[in-house]
């Protein structure tokens, strides 16, 4: 089991950087024994989830491709009925967003009856410090994990409104685990607001949103969006156990 996770954590890594690495960082990067590392990505390469490069480099392999699209399909289609029906309450965008390696990406949207450009798409990844779903994904793990992922990915400033000090965030989990929903207050675009809470899985790795222009996502407009999002995660977490 220990091995799996060690896999896992190889080709998640390379999942949130985007590119390719040598072998030395994706060990160091993942606190994986360089020889360990060494034995997983050869047969993570063999299974096609991982591939070599001319430079030696390791990338994510092609054999994820079919893997993602079906994944994608099959939680996609009951995850847009149940952002549908957030839209229909509240009327403002619903978002579904996983943690990827280290970041979050956003795999389902249904978008409000307003029309508005919103930095939030399908397929958007993003950082978790500055987004609420990322918050709430974080606020549900150990906080010394919490605390090395917000260390990995640095805290970069997206808006004037961005929090970028460690430990005032990690205080911040605390009061977002007992309130049970976390609140991206114009943190990752200016002049969105968004309120999100995460899906109850063993594993904290999925979150629902709804966001929204600041001026419509009032303070009772998220007191209503907060029960709705409970009840529509609870009915996301059946679904995907």
């Amino acid at each position: 089991m220990q091995s799996l996770h060690r896999a896992l954590d190889l080709v998640e890594m390379l999942a949130s950087r985007g590119g390719a690495m040598t072998i030395a960082d994706l060990a160091a990067a993942t606190g994986t024994a360089l020889p360990t590392a060494h034995r997983l990505l050869g047969t993570l390469r063999a299974r096609g989830y991982v591939r070599q490069l001319p430079d030696r480099r390791y990338a994510l392999g092609f054999r994820l491709v079919p893997l993602g699209a079906t994944a994608g399909s099959s939680v996609g289609v009951g995850a847009e009925r149940a952002l549908a029906g957030l839209v229909e309450e509240l009327g403002e965008t619903a978002n579904l967003a996983v943690l990827d390696g280290d970041r979050i990406a956003y795999v389902a949207q249904v978008p409000g009856r307003h029309s508005m450009r919103m930095f939030t798409e399908v397929g958007r990844r993003v950082d978790p410090h500055c987004t609420a779903v990322g918050k709430a994904i974080m606020a549900r793990m150990p906080r010394e994990r919490a605390r090395a992922l917000l260390t990995r990915t640095g805290m970069a400033p997206r808006t004037p409104h961005t929090l970028t000090d460690l430990e005032e965030l990690c205080d911040g989990l605390d009061e977002i685990e007992r309130l049970g929903y976390a609140m991206d207050e114009e943190e990752q675009e200016v002049g969105v607001r968004c309120v999100a809470v995460v899906v109850p899985t063993e594993e904290p790795r999925v979150a629902i949103s709804v966001s929204g222009p600041a001026p419509r996502m009032t303070d009772g407009l998220v007191g209503d969006a907060v029960p709705l999002l409970r009840r529509t995660a609870q009915e996301l977490a059946a679904a995907l156990i």
